[in-house]
């Protein structure tokens, strides 16, 4: 197989079922909703950069999934004139696969790497010196003839995208001269963009509508897309087409999602936490195979926003629902426990 030929493997390419959300992505800053403070400062770092005709230093997006880190990657090439090569650490078997990828690239092009936390860490390895002094370490042969040449690779910035910084390695970690850390978004924030991309969809919908669904987003526009689209779904059923106050509130009541963005799984890992184990503390392997979940949801996607929202608690000896949460399920099983003492 050939250099090229094994490049095009290891750059992920966009499914059809990704057409539909690329659609709704901002292209420019301009367009981009929230997270004003990383925004200014980014805008600030690529400008100075391009005016020394010097690529930007690489960047590290850190936060929870679904808060836009692929997509400010991509506006990150387009603000500074060039192209975004994408890939993702898991993706990524081998050295020479990472070398094929870090060859290809032109002088001052973004090369995104999605998930960089689960890259192999004798993969990674090969990005130190890219990194740093933009050359690339291969090694021919092997045994006693064995012999490493460098390469000189173009200046690029990597832009690497992970919902865990910890399991980054220190040395990796601290190539990344810009580390921007990504907030959930409030409710304002969200109806904006849900009022923008019902304008990009053709999709009529109220203020209070759109208010609505972005109180229930969890913070993430991500999910605040997705709640759009099934609601106009019900609303082409029932209003021709326009969302309502009274269709959002429909729709999500089927969709078993509440007036804090809750889904059944949030409130069964809380219910299990409460009932099950007297409300905690309790080890994250015990509840993941209490709710019949893996682990890495619940602490990557799950737990984050529930930590959020004060509705969990993390403590030495494990997780701990909060009064908060005992308000939102009803209290009943701890109020059933003290009539039983």
């Amino acid at each position: 197989m050939s250099m090229d030929e094994s490049k095009e493997i290891f750059i992920r390419q966009q499914q059809p079922e990704d057409q539909a959300e690329q659609s709704l992505r901002p292209q420019y800053f301009a367009d981009y909703i929230g997270q004003e403070a990383m925004k200014e400062n980014l805008w600030v770092f690529i400008n100075s950069a391009k005016q020394r005709k010097q690529a930007l230093d690489h960047v590290l997006l850190h936060g929870p999934p679904g808060l836009g880190k692929t997509t400010l990657a991509g506006i990150i090439a387009r603000e500074l004139g060039t192209s975004l090569r994408s890939t993702a650490g898991p993706v990524i078997e081998r050295q020479g696969d990472l070398a094929a990828i870090l060859t290809s690239l032109e002088p001052h092009q973004v090369l995104f790497i999605d998930e960089i936390h689960r890259m192999n860490r004798t993969i990674e390895e090969v990005l130190y010196s890219a990194m740093e002094d933009f050359t690339l370490d291969i090694l021919i042969g092997q045994g006693p003839s064995a012999r490493t040449i460098k390469l000189d690779l173009p200046p690029f910035t990597l832009v690497g995208a992970t919902t865990r910084t910890g399991l980054l390695s220190t040395p990796l970690r601290e190539r990344f001269g810009i580390p921007l850390h990504f907030e959930y978004y409030n409710p304002q924030e969200l109806q904006t963009i849900i009022l923008r991309s019902a304008g990009i969809l053709e999709v009529e919908i109220y203020d209070a509508a759109a208010l609505e669904i972005g109180q229930r987003s969890r913070g993430t526009p991500r999910i605040a897309n997705r709640l759009l689209k099934r609601c106009r779904d019900f609303a082409d059923f029932k209003t021709g087409g326009v969302i309502t106050l009274e269709i959002v509130r429909e729709t999500l009541q089927k969709l078993g999602i509440d007036e804090l963005g809750l889904d059944k799984q949030d409130r069964n890992i809380l219910k299990n936490i409460l009932e099950q184990h007297k409300g905690g503390p309790v080890g994250l392997s015990t509840i993941a195979a209490s709710v019949s979940e893996e682990t890495d949801t619940i602490e990557d996607v799950i737990e984050p926003f529930l930590l959020q929202q004060g509705l969990l608690t993390r403590t030495p000896r494990g997780r701990m629902v909060t009064e908060k949460a005992i308000r939102h399920l009803g209290g009943q099983p701890l109020i059933s426990e003290q009539v039983q003492f």
